[in-house]
C-alpha cells in the first residue's frame, strides 16, 4: 500500500465501541467502558454512580436525554444513525457523530429498571470522507487549471472546516529557493502574512525557514519557548499563535516549491491524524504548484517563440522594403540611360 493509501487508512481510523449501563428514571451511570469515557471526555466526566444529565449536561438541549426517557417509559428501543452531537461546553466543546442504540434493562420480572447504551462513533470516518470529498474537488480544479492562489486558499479553508482549530498556511519558494513568499493563509492576520512575506529560510527561521534548511517536516509544540522562533516569537505572539508544524513541499524531483504549516492558537502536539492530513495536502499543494510552474513555463515558451517570430517577421519586412527600393533606384537609373551605382 502506498503512502496516501496508508494515509487514508489512517485517517478512516478503526471504530471503537461504546458502551454505558443506565439505571432508574434519572438514568444513573452504573458501569461504562473506557471507550465511553474516551468518548465524552474530561477526567471530572469519567465518574460513577451520577446521573448521566450530570455528566453531560449539554445532551439535553440535544434531545438525547428525552430520548432515554422515551425508552425507560416505553421500553422500545431506539436506533439512531449518524447523529450529531456536540460533546463538551464552551471552549471544550467537539463535534461528534455516532450510531447509536438506546434498549431497556429490565429485571427477573420483565420491568424496566434502566436503560443500556451501545454505540460506535464514526465521527473520524465522517471527516475522512469528506476531506476525501474535497480533495477531490481540488484536483479537478488543478486538472482544469484553475489559478493558483484560488486552489491553495480552497484547500487551506477545507482543512480549517474539518479541524476549526487549525489555521493553515502556504508559503511558496522564490526562483533562488532561499526565500519563501506569501501563498495563501485565510485565517492568519493580514499583518502576520505581510510580515513574513520574503522571508528568508535557515536554520533558526521558525518553523517554515528551518524546514526548508533542514527539507524535512519541523514540528514546534510551544512556540513560546522553542528556539527556532525567538526571532518571531513576538511576531506570533501578537497574532495568536502558539504552535507550528511545517512541511516542505517538494516537486517530484526534489526541488523545493514551498511549505506546508498548520498553526494552532495553543500548545499542542500532533497526533498521527494531523500528521497525516499534512502528508496528504502537501502532496496536493505540490500538484498543484507544479502545474502552475509548468503552466507558466509553457506561456513564457509560446511569448519567446512569438517574440522570435514577430522579430523574423520584421527583418523580412525590412529586407522585402530594401529590396523594393534598391529595385526601384535601378529601373531609374536604366531609363535615364546612366549606369547603377555599385552596391557594397
Amino acid at each position: 500500500m502506498g503512502d496516501t493509501e496508508e494515509d487514508l487508512a489512517l485517517l478512516f481510523g478503526t471504530s471503537t465501541a461504546l458502551f454505558a449501563s443506565l439505571s432508574g428514571p434519572a438514568h444513573v451511570l452504573e458501569a461504562a467502558n473506557p471507550a465511553f469515557f474516551a468518548a465524552i471526555g474530561g477526567r471530572q466526566r469519567q465518574r460513577i454512580g451520577v446521573p448521566l444529565v450530570g455528566l453531560m449536561p449539554e445532551l439535553t438541549a440535544q434531545g438525547f436525554i428525552g430520548l432515554l426517557d422515551r425508552v425507560y417509559r416505553s421500553g422500545e428501543r431506539h436506533v439512531g444513525r449518524d447523529a450529531r452531537v456536540v460533546i463538551g461546553v464552551g471552549e471544550d466543546a467537539r463535534e461528534a457523530y455516532i450510531d447509536f442504540t438506546y434498549e431497556a434493562r429490565r429485571d427477573a420480572g420483565g420491568n424496566v429498571i434502566g436503560v443500556r447504551v451501545l454505540g460506535v462513533e464514526t465521527t473520524q470516518a465522517k471527516n475522512a470522507w469528506r476531506l476525501v470529498a474535497e480533495q477531490r474537488a481540488l484536483l479537478e480544479q488543478i486538472a482544469r487549471q484553475a489559478p493558483l492562489p484560488e486552489v491553495l486558499d480552497g484547500m487551506c479553508r477545507t482543512i480549517e472546516e474539518l479541524s476549526p482549530e487549525v489555521l493553515v498556511s502556504v508559503l511558496l519558494a522564490d526562483e533562488d529557493g532561499r526565500h519563501l513568499r506569501h501563498g495563501a493563509a485565510p485565517s492568519l492576520p493580514d499583518f502576520y502574512n505581510q510580515a513574513i512575506d520574503g522571508v528568508a529560510t535557515g536554520e533558526g527561521v521558525g518553523s517554515c525557514g528551518t524546514a526548508v534548511h533542514r527539507r524535512r517536516k519541523v514540528i514546534v509544540n510551544d512556540i513560546a519557548t522553542d528556539p527556532l522562533w525567538e526571532d518571531f516569537r513576538h511576531l506570533a505572539d501578537h497574532a495568536g499563535l502558539a504552535a507550528c508544524w511545517s512541511t516542505p513541499i517538494l516537486a517530484g524531483d526534489g526541488r523545493l516549491l514551498g511549505t506546508f504549516a498548520m498553526y494552532h492558537r495553543t500548545p499542542r502536539a500532533p497526533q498521527e491524524t494531523d500528521l497525516a492530513v499534512a502528508r496528504v495536502f502537501t502532496d496536493t499543494a505540490a500538484l498543484a504548484i507544479e502545474r502552475h510552474l509548468a503552466e507558466q513555463a509553457r506561456q513564457a515558451a509560446d511569448a519567446r517563440e512569438k517574440a522570435a517570430r514577430d522579430d523574423l517577421s520584421f527583418l523580412l519586412t525590412v529586407s522585402n522594403a530594401l529590396a523594393g527600393r534598391l529595385g526601384e533606384e535601378q529601373t531609374l537609373h536604366r531609363l535615364a540611360g546612366r549606369p547603377c551605382p555599385a552596391r557594397p
